[in-house]
């Protein structure tokens, strides 16, 4: 059955007015639920904005020294001290800086563990809800700390590009550790899918097969060391750690943040004459092209959330709707891509744009593999008598990665 509404609404920024536009429904034990359209919505409105239940930035872009808030996410760097660190030049000065709207005298750090965040209310929220079950204080940078062990044990089984990470799964336990209502917390982290494959369809997720048995092993006895709570003791079992690792692979939303990214669209938005529109473009230009040298396609503070409303839209690869991070920070808004009637479905795609574009079957090996359902949407119904082969990109990325095979690289 749906989850009740004030449970699927509860993290939205105005549950009353969403829930008069969207519907969640129970549609089959296949698919689960999805979330429905109440009444018409035009093609770029909002749909809705949301704050995840947990969020988490990924270990390696933490270590690679992209600094964002430890609760929201937000980047943290200004917009030239990101573009220095990037392009490699130190002395780079950016034009317009006022537009930048970073607030370093805002920025706050935990007073025991030091790390940051971008305002006392974040540094609060983040106390709150689970930082204090997690706060290393003096042992921030001790390796043996049973929660270093963890990180550095995932780091070395998952490398970039990232897609999740082991402390969104910490975090989850952490906020049931300190809420005064356990049940209901852990009620919320239950209405997420946590199947660790499909039966119907003979599919198990990619990363609980027997090539990664030992690597999981190793993970769950330094979960169970780091975190381990008695009100969870479910959570910690071997069958429900591969449970809640499912939870996070199959749910967890990326989150990507940039200062830099934020300081370009309001140089977007500027009415400059033509002479100086056209050297600001040409500005931005080169300093895109110097980034890409220096530090190639990793340009964002990178991490996930799980995201209790936008986890009920099912996928499709011509989707209506998409997800985007229009505050810098962890609040997703969900926006319509194209006009949608009353009763429609709304959909997201799980693909990126560059997989939506490869063959049916490349499509249906990344969703199957590590979203455990095969794909019945109109695109795919459509192309269902095409063959059943590789796009050449595939082909070229799987000819890469046979040589890392044993790592965890995608979740």
């Amino acid at each position: 059955m749906a989850a009740p509404v004030d449970d699927m609404f509860s993290f939205c920024v105005d549950p009353g007015k969403v829930s008069t536009c969207v519907d969640v429904r129970f549609i089959n034990s296949l698919k689960g639920k999805g979330l429905f359209a109440k009444k018409g919505i035009k093609k770029g409105d909002a749909i809705f904005l949301e704050r995840p239940l947990v969020s988490a930035q990924f270990l390696w872009n933490t270590l690679y020294k992209y600094k964002a808030c430890e609760f929201c996410l937000r980047a943290l760097e200004t917009a030239e001290e990101n573009a220095r660190r990037l392009s490699g030049m130190p002395g780079l000065s950016l034009p317009h800086p006022e537009l930048c709207r970073v607030r370093p005298e805002l920025h706050q750090a935990c007073p025991h563990c030091q790390v940051m965040y971008c305002s006392s209310e974040c540094r609060q929220a983040a106390a709150d809800q689970y930082h204090r079950a997690l706060c290393l204080g003096s042992s921030q940078d001790d390796p043996d700390h049973p929660i270093n062990k963890l990180k550095d044990a995932w780091r070395s089984m998952h490398y970039p590009p990232e897609t999740s990470s082991i402390m969104l799964m910490a975090r989850m336990v952490a906020a049931v550790k300190q809420a005064k209502d356990k049940a209901h917390w852990q009620k919320l982290f239950s209405h997420f899918c946590s199947r660790t494959g499909n039966e119907e369809e003979a599919i198990a997720h990619k990363l609980l097969g027997e090539k990664f048995r030992g690597q999981l092993v190793l993970l769950h006895s330094l979960f169970k060391a780091a975190l381990h709570d008695d009100h969870l003791s479910r959570w910690f079992v071997p069958e429900g750690f591969r449970s809640l690792f499912a939870l996070v692979g199959t749910n967890g939303q990326g989150i990507g943040t940039s200062s830099l990214s934020q300081w370009v669209h309001a140089c977007d938005a500027l009415e400059l004459p033509a002479q100086q529109k056209e050297q600001l473009d040409s500005f931005i230009d080169q300093l895109y092209k110097d980034i890409e040298k220096e530090t190639g396609d990793f340009l964002n503070c990178e991490g996930s959330g799980l995201f209790l409303l936008q986890s009920s839209c099912n996928h499709s690869c011509i989707p209506n709707a998409e997800a985007s991070f229009p505050d810098n920070n962890f609040l997703l808004q969900l926006s319509a891509l194209s006009d949608i009637t009353p009763g429609e479905e709304i959909c997201i795609s799980y693909l990126d744009c560059c997989q939506r574009d490869r063959s049916r079957h490349s499509r249906h090996k990344v969703l199957r593999e590590n979203y455990l359902f095969v794909c019945s949407c109109p695109k795919c119904i459509s192309q269902m008598h095409e063959p059943d082969v590789t796009s050449e990109e595939e082909e070229e990325e799987e000819g890469e990665g046979d040589e890392m095979e044993d790592e965890m690289t995608d979740v």
